[in-house]
């Protein structure tokens, strides 16, 4: 798996005083762990953001701070956005231990189509576009791909149908729906219009030959008994 640096410098900065950092171009940050006190860091902006851009949530970080020699290896666990110019506004970095399994969520990429789509006889419903997963921090994965082309009408794809390596487990519930084709409504209409057809005829026909034979009743209801004197 790639691994990625990042550079960064012990802060000393806090509270609403962080907001003459983000004015220098720094983006506050903490790094915390199961084995580590919180420790405030700030980085550039600029590289914390090619690096986030390529790293996600699922690559390992190579955290290096200050003149610490050996680095810190972390997730990026959550990244804030300014709600308006959508700039870094804090990052939270978590200190992974190598030989114990972290959680984390893996994206879903679909790659193909299914034929009922192209052909405008379905739709895909996409029950989900991530899963939660257990692993080593050196066995993650970056996403699960799924292949949608073989995917007929009114079949699905399960969480329990993903392929991820043996070292990798699937935490989300494996009955939950990543994605269905289901047939569009027009479709169904069309198909019983077309079977309900036949039906029409022959009880047309039905009645009909009922018809002819109640005027035949009459008919002979009509005609003169034989004289036998």
């Amino acid at each position: 798996m790639e691994q990625f640096e990042l550079r960064a410098e012990k802060r000393t900065i806090i509270g609403k005083r962080v907001k003459g950092l983000r004015r220098e171009g720094l983006v506050p940050a903490v790094l915390y762990g199961p084995k580590t006190e919180p420790i405030p860091i700030q980085c550039d902006r600029r590289e914390l953001q090619r690096i986030l851009a390529r790293a996600g949530g699922t690559n390992l970080i190579s955290l290096r701070i200050g003149d610490d020699g050996e680095p810190k290896m972390a997730l990026a666990r959550e990244v804030q956005r300014d709600a308006i110019t959508n700039e870094l506004y804090h990052v939270d970095f978590y200190q992974v231990v190598m030989t114990e399994k972290v959680k984390t969520d893996v994206s879903i990429i679909f790659t193909g189509q299914p034929p009922a789509v192209q052909q405008n006889m379905a739709m895909l419903l996409q029950g989900m576009d991530s899963v939660e997963v257990e692993c080593l921090p050196g066995n993650l994965i970056h996403s699960i791909e799924v292949d949608l082309s073989t995917l007929g009408i009114d079949e699905a794809i399960y969480v329990r149908d993903l392929r991820v390596p043996d070292d990798v487990t699937i935490l989300t519930d494996g009955d939950e729906v990543v994605a269905k084709v289901q047939r569009l409504r027009v479709a169904v209409e069309e198909e019983e219009e077309v079977e309900a057809a036949p039906g029409e005829v022959e009880v047309i026909a039905k009645g009909r030959a009922e018809e002819a034979e109640e005027a035949g009743a009459e008919e002979e209801k009509a005609e003169p008994a034989e004289d036998t004197a």
